[in-house]
């Protein structure tokens, strides 16, 4: 089996798919990733549990290793696992997702970001947008040779509603819900969840729109872009009102990570560089 992670800045997703078997998807699971400051052993346990290990060793069921991390933390707990058990790890970053990136500092872009570009080329065709709501609400702009050419990062709503409960002395702490009926909100909580589900919808709208036209710009006439919403978020009732969304994929990371591993192929033993 394929083991594909994704850590995330607040979890962590794990697929299982058939190794060299892009189409094998076989399930993904989800869990926090916190403590931050995670160790081989703990992330052991941690996978012995998801994966249902009891006393098997991990190498008995998985033979591949493939990550996407944004925590450096989760990413040396990964490696050091990874040679201790001896199962091969492909990391993704810049330098082995094989598409173009073409910003200016190639190796500070997030590998998540970096995956889910080389996914959307792969599974929906280029030119095309992907729109991430995690923690951070990403967007991301695939051009039409498959280069990546950059995007936009915003705070997450969550995110958001949490610094305002933080940040204020009286404004407590709301949890997501459908997006309210009208935006004017008749008490504190309904008010913050009007600012926030709402105001989140329309940064989302205008970032879209406003890329599309870039990206359009420098594509070939007559173009078609499209637009992938993927993330933690993804699937909440009021990402369905984003404006100019052909495609809902909230497996898009997890599902490029097993593309990346079937056409890179896995290194022996060796962390973040291609075979």
């Amino acid at each position: 089996m394929l083991l594909s992670l994704d850590v995330g800045n607040t979890n962590l997703s794990v697929g299982m798919s058939n190794v060299g078997e892009p189409s094998g998807f076989i399930g993904e699971g989800r869990i926090a990733t916190s403590p931050r400051d995670i160790k081989a052993d703990g992330l052991e346990a941690l996978l012995a549990r998801l994966l249902g290990l009891e006393d098997r060793p991990l190498e008995a069921i998985v033979q591949a290793i493939v990550m996407a991390s944004v925590i450096p933390a989760w990413s040396a707990a990964a490696a050091d696992l990874a040679t201790r058990r001896g199962i091969p790890l492909l990391e993704a970053s810049s330098k082995t997702v094989p598409i173009p990136v073409r910003i200016d500092r190639p190796a500070d872009a997030g590998a998540d970001r970096i995956v889910n570009a080389f996914a959307v080329g792969r599974l929906y065709g280029m030119p095309a947008i992907v729109v991430d709501l995690g923690t951070a609400t990403t967007l991301d702009v695939v051009a039409a040779d498959g280069g990546y050419l950059g995007g936009a990062i915003a705070a997450g709503l969550q995110l958001g509603l949490d610094a305002l409960s933080s940040g204020t002395a009286l404004l407590p702490r709301v949890e997501l819900t459908a997006a309210p009926a009208m935006v004017i909100g008749r008490d504190t909580i309904s008010a913050m969840q009007s600012g926030a589900v709402i105001g989140h919808i329309g940064l989302v709208n205008e970032l879209v729109h406003r890329s599309r036209a870039e990206l359009a710009a420098q594509s070939p006439a007559g173009a078609r872009i499209h637009v992938v919403l993927t993330g933690g978020l993804s699937n909440e009732a009021w990402a369905k009102e984003i404006r100019g969304i052909d495609s809902i994929d909230p497996s898009l990371t997890i599902r490029g990570l097993v593309l990346f591993h079937a056409e890179v192929g896995a290194p022996a033993n060796t962390l973040g560089s291609p075979a």
